[in-house]
């Protein structure tokens, strides 16, 4: 069978949309092996059914971190036993692009994001013009590629004149034992209700509204799974804010440790501000793995969102990004009996559909297609 080549920019410990990537196709039969960064603070890699390669950089962000990753896997991909390469994102393009070109292999780009509307990169002007200017060299050159959800799907292609599939970022199916706020009887289960925020602590995930928020909810904890960009500011201002025994920082969780956190939760969050397309047209992973595990969610009302929401009403959505909206959507799941278990009922139907067992065919289809191709 073919060798695939998979190449991302992160440390691959926490990657849980490629290790259900790279699993489906080594079980698919493809030889596989995912590439990323080696950090200081990196743990040792877990077993999976697919090959792993991290490469260690002198510089860990920034420009200089992003010239050297590429220049490093420019040369591993330029001698790598392979058949094709999936750049995952702009960022990994260029020595896939490149190499592919000189080794006469196969291209695939994997577009997780809309890489130029990312907030750490639209309101930087001449760094947001440097990934246009790569975006426009290498993606019309690219023959296969695929994305997240339909709206980037449609976005892509008009702009760069390439088909794109679409295989969602959906979490694997998991029988969810009925952990909901309220008991048959119409009692609460627990004192307190746990309110998750899975994800990086970047700038625009709404993190700081949901601590601000907790200032006006009682019994209840704010739960924050990941770390990022902004983990120190964010812990100063739970300080600031004097709700630090309402709101608990859990620092970055495995995947298979978020499988069994996710399903303890109330409430699920899900904000985006509005600031660029990448998180306007996003189909977040967060918003299906809170389906999955039963959890009804706030979100915010976008349209891929909103899809989804109009067929299965598994959450709230709010129209814009402010504190008191997070605080009024919040108490009223947490009060609402019937409302809170209307949505639960509605996330247990949608996780029969917005699955990785699903989506993982589409994926299979689109690499036998790759490979049953000339050239």
């Amino acid at each position: 069978m073919p060798r695939i080549l998979l190449t991302v920019t992160n440390d691959l410990t926490y990657d849980q949309r490629m290790q259900r990537i790279c699993t489906t196709l080594a079980h698919a039969g493809y030889e596989v092996q995912l590439i990323g960064r080696k950090l200081p603070t990196s743990k040792s890699l877990r077993d999976f059914s697919f090959g792993q390669k991290r490469l260690y950089c002198y510089f860990k962000k920034g420009k200089l971190f992003y010239l050297e990753y590429n220049i490093r896997l420019f040369f591993y991909l330029l001698f790598a036993k392979t058949d094709a390469v999936c750049a995952i994102d702009l960022d990994t393009i260029l020595p896939a692009f490149f190499t592919t070109k000189l080794r006469r292999k196969k291209l695939i780009y994997d577009a997780h994001e809309y890489f130029t509307e990312v907030p750490e990169v639209v309101d930087r002007p001449r760094i947001k013009k440097v990934w246009e200017r790569i975006a426009l060299l290498t993606i019309p050159r690219t023959q296969y590629a695929y994305t997240v959800c339909d709206s980037l799907a449609e976005i892509f292609e008009n702009e760069y004149g390439t088909k794109f599939d679409v295989v969602r970022n959906a979490p694997i199916r998991r029988w969810t034992v009925d952990g909901g706020w309220w008991t048959t009887n119409g009692e609460r289960r627990t004192k307190n209700a746990v309110i998750l925020y899975q994800g990086a602590l970047n700038e625009g995930r709404g993190v700081a509204e949901a601590i601000e928020a907790m200032q006006e909810i009682d019994g209840a904890e704010l739960w924050l799974a990941g770390e990022g960009d902004l983990s120190q500011e964010l812990r100063e201002l739970t300080k600031k804010l004097g709700v630090t025994d309402r709101v608990k920082f859990l620092g970055y969780v495995e995947p298979s440790d978020l499988h069994e956190l996710t399903p303890q939760a109330t409430i699920g969050l899900n904000l985006l501000e509005n600031k660029g397309l990448n998180y306007y047209y996003a189909l977040s992973n967060k918003f299906l793995d809170y389906i999955q595990a039963g959890v009804p969610s706030i979100n915010m009302d976008y349209p891929e969102t909103r899809k989804i929401l109009n067929e299965y009403e598994v959450g709230l959505a709010l129209d814009k990004l402010e504190t008191k909206d997070v605080v009024d959507a919040i108490k009223r799941l947490l009060i609402d009996k019937e409302l809170y278990n209307k949505l639960k009922s509605a996330c247990e139907q949608a996780a029969k559909i917005y699955v990785w067992e699903e989506e993982e065919k589409t994926l299979k289809a689109f690499y036998e297609r790759v490979f049953s191709s000339v050239g």
